[in-house]
């Protein structure tokens, strides 16, 4: 499996990494702990969690994630593994976060109870990649970069990267690092996909020039490039056959991922894969990973058996046919998401 360096920091991980959202909810211990052996035993050695895990988020199971994390984590060698967390944003925006009361706000306050929080659940004295799950645009970068530098100064955590960032906010808070001489973000975390390529408007150049690493969630545009809601289905127990009666947050969720445009993009990029000889999945995993601006895809699975086609992508790379056929549908089917 390639590896690639996580913006200008020593850490290098493999290009596929492991999300674990829905472990404690879709997924129980046994089975998230069967799936995270199987990536180990395929090479994939960077695993990506939060505080506010599993989804959907409730205060009554907040850090479950963590937990089952760090119980697996006990049984291999720390050295070998990387682990990436988060520390929620302002419960006072677009979410409330489901920790400490729904009062979370990126403050030293919060962020020293979050990671110290995150180290017990995780079984472990430091944290390799520590990230901002959301953005507080309302208050100043200064104070947040300060105490998140703390975290690094200490040893608690090696790196820092943002998650769900804008253009501005991703600028600026590596431009006050630079001017403080604080630790900056090496990555971000944001939505990026076949039927999701806005990233490449704005960001991708920032992350260019900046020499910041784009670690991609959702790469399979929530579960819809699998193909599993075309032709009218909405499977049993998949997420948004679920969030379609789980409130309006969840609601809207369904609307932007699952819509008119999003499926007829999705059956157009299945008929490119299967006429490369390959699965929908397994040419969506491989899409995400050939960027320049890309150091590992998240990925996400509730059961074993959804593995092979994700791992296919591990040594895969998209032919230029392939990826100039992807890019007109992009041209034709512009933004299917919003």
């Amino acid at each position: 499996m390639k590896h690639n360096r996580l913006g200008k920091s020593g850490i290098v991980v493999s290009d596929i990494c492991m999300g674990t959202m829905t472990f404690g909810t879709m997924a129980d211990e046994k089975t998230a702990h069967a799936i995270l052996d199987r990536c180990f035993d395929a090479g994939i050695d960077f695993y990506d969690t939060a505080e506010n895990y599993p989804v959907p988020p409730d205060p009554s199971y907040a850090g479950r994630t963590e937990e089952i994390i760090g119980r697996w984590l006990k049984t291999k060698n720390r050295d070998a593994i990387i682990i990436a967390t988060k520390v929620s944003g302002p419960s006072h925006g677009w979410l409330k976060a489901a920790t400490r009361a729904g009062m979370t706000a990126l403050d030293a306050h919060n962020i020293t109870r979050a990671v110290e929080a995150s180290l017990r659940k995780l079984q472990t004295d430091y944290i390799d990649l520590y990230q901002t799950h959301w953005p507080d645009h309302g208050t100043p970068y200064e104070p947040m970069l300060e105490a998140l530098d703390d975290l690094v100064q200490s040893g608690k955590v090696r790196i820092l990267g943002c998650s769900n960032e804008t253009t501005w906010g991703l600028t600026k808070s590596v431009n006050l690092a630079e001017r403080y001489g604080l630790a900056r973000y090496e990555t971000i975390q944001n939505n990026f996909s076949m039927n999701n390529r806005r990233f490449e408007d704005e960001l991708a150049q920032v992350c260019r020039q900046e020499k910041v690493s784009l670690i991609p969630y959702s790469p399979l545009g929530g579960g819809v490039l699998s193909g599993k809601y075309l032709d009218g289905q909405w499977p049993a127990g998949a997420r948004f056959s679920s969030y379609q009666q789980a409130g309006p947050r969840q609601a809207a969720m369904v609307r932007r991922f699952v819509n008119e445009k999003s499926l007829a993009s999705t059956a157009r990029f299945k008929a490119i894969a299967e006429a490369a000889g390959m699965s929908l999945v397994t040419m969506a995993t491989a899409w995400s990973k050939q960027h320049d601006f890309v150091a590992s895809t998240i990925v996400g699975v509730t059961k074993l058996e959804q593995l092979p086609d994700i791992l296919a992508a591990s040594d895969l790379t998209l032919s230029a046919d392939v990826m100039k056929q992807i890019d007109q549908v992009t041209r034709e089917i512009l933004y299917p998401m919003g």
